[in-house]
């Protein structure tokens, strides 16, 4: 049996095209157009390559992001900080003069978590205090450690817990960590608070670092940890706690849990956990370019100044701080060839005046004026810095000059120095009856560019000086060397 097979219709038959007007008039224009099948998908081709062009110029595609993004939004502020201080009923009181020098009621955000409430807690100079939780369920095993280490370590979630609005960065430390909080705030401006950073520096001392980690931010010199990676590590901190038993200190359990959050530290060197003791002339004359951010350790050193005790003289050196703060212990360095002297500034701090040329990167390393941490007849000094001797011969010293004032007019910044007394040391004549200097300079104001890039500035001295000498601190030349031209 047969079937007959249904015939298709044919596109080009007449009865086709009556049957479908769309067809039919579509083959007409392709008649009166001249447009065969393959002119059709040339100009398919042309048409799509030019919507393509007009898609990209329309919609640009945003630049690739650099390896440190700062914030799209408004500048970070001071009131953007949230400053979480670990102390204690015994420490709190005794310290209470080192947090007044930073701490500013009216534009800073501060916590000071104690074991237990103290009678100055109402001070209105001082940040509010809160007591810490309870912390007994959670094991500690370090033999001869302090189990107030896991107190210290849980101000973080207590900090992050309080849910305070406006927040970019919680900043923690000890109630002997002073800050200058300024320059604080540009440091953090570089970062972007919405991405996982926590940022710090190490210890000063080689042993410090081996013993306890070279990647961990030692916590008396303070650290930053961001917003968002803030509100994740309020979450799972106690959980490594309950892993971390064996720790010695708050900071390494802090650390730890960042580790396995995948989050490594980002190193600021103008945090000073100040493993050291003594005299830190030697550190302070030669700070890094990065902005001094904070000083730790300040019951272990002597004042900063002579003829002062601990407290006046840090009052004293927050005269300078507060007048200029990015310039704060900046390092400037400039020669006088024809009275063959080397002049280096540590600004609102100290200068020093030597004898002949001294090559600058001599100069960057720091004269161990300072001792180790650790105690010890046997205990050996190695540091993370390049250090030179410091002359036990007075005379072999430069002359030295302490600052003496500091005063802002408009945005010209005048600071004095004093010489300070040398014994009776034979000097060139030069510098034999030189008793002050004077320094001028405009204040510095850094954007994140100049943070991101530092560059060390030039200096000159004033021609025509016998008490008194005058430098003007600027910018360097774009070809400008800091050198004696000889």
């Amino acid at each position: 049996m047969y079937f007959k097979r249904r015939r298709k219709p044919v596109i080009d038959s007449p009865s086709a095209s009556k049957s479908n007007p769309f067809l039919f008039y579509f083959k007409k224009m392709l008649k009166i157009l001249n447009l065969t099948p393959s002119r059709i998908k040339d100009l398919l081709l042309i048409f799509s390559l030019f919507l393509s062009i007009f898609l990209v110029f329309r919609h640009p595609q945003a630049p690739l992001p650099l390896a440190i993004t700062a914030p799209s939004s408004f500048p970070t502020r001071r009131s953007h900080l949230l400053f979480s201080l670990a102390s204690s009923s015994n420490s709190f009181p005794r310290r209470s003069s080192y947090i007044r020098l930073w701490y500013t009621p009216r534009d800073t955000r501060a916590i000071a978590f104690l074991d237990q409430p103290v009678s100055s807690s109402a001070d209105p100079t001082l940040p509010p205090v809160i007591v810490s939780g309870d912390t007994k369920s959670f094991p500690y095993t370090f033999k001869s450690g302090l189990r107030s280490a896991i107190r210290v370590a849980r101000v973080v979630k207590e900090a992050v817990d309080r849910n305070e609005t406006g927040i970019r960065w919680f900043v923690f430390g000890d109630d002997d960590t002073v800050f200058i909080v300024d320059n604080l705030v540009k440091v953090l401006s570089k970062y972007d608070h919405e991405k996982w950073y926590y940022v710090g520096s190490n210890s000063e001392g080689y042993e410090q670092n081996l013993k306890h980690s070279f990647d961990m931010a030692f916590g008396g010199g303070g650290f930053a940890i961001s917003y968002s990676l803030g509100k994740v590590l309020g979450r799972v901190l106690d959980s490594c706690l309950m892993r971390y038993a064996h720790l010695y200190g708050s900071d390494a359990r802090i650390w730890s849990c960042l580790a396995e959050l995948g989050v490594g530290l980002t190193h600021e060197p103008g945090f000073h956990q100040v493993d050291m003791r003594g005299n830190l002339f030697g550190m302070l004359t030669a700070h890094p370019l990065s902005p001094l951010v904070s000083l730790h350790h300040l019951d272990a050193m002597e004042p900063l100044f002579p003829n002062m005790n601990k407290t006046h003289a840090l009052a004293h050196f927050f005269k300078s701080v507060n007048v200029d703060s990015s310039r704060s212990l900046q390092q400037t360095v400039c020669y006088d060839r024809f009275n063959s002297l080397t002049v280096s500034v540590a600004w609102g701090y100290a200068i020093q005046v030597y004898e002949g040329n001294q090559f600058l990167p001599d100069l960057l390393s720091l004269q161990k004026t300072f001792l180790p941490w650790k105690r010890g007849v046997n205990v050996e000094a190695h540091f993370m810095f390049n250090t030179r001797e410091f002359p036990r011969d007075s005379c072999k010293r430069p002359l030295v000059f302490f600052l003496e004032s500091v005063v802002l007019d408009k945005n010209v910044v005048w600071s004095n120095y004093t010489r300070h007394s040398d014994g009776n040391c034979l000097r060139t004549d030069a510098i034999k009856n030189l008793k002050e200097v004077r320094v001028v300079s405009q204040k510095l104001e850094l954007d994140i560019e100049q943070m991101m890039a530092p560059r060390r500035q030039c200096c000159e001295i004033l021609p025509s000086y016998n008490e008194s000498m005058v430098i003007n601190i600027r910018k360097c030349g774009v070809d400008e060397l800091i050198s004696m031209n000889i």
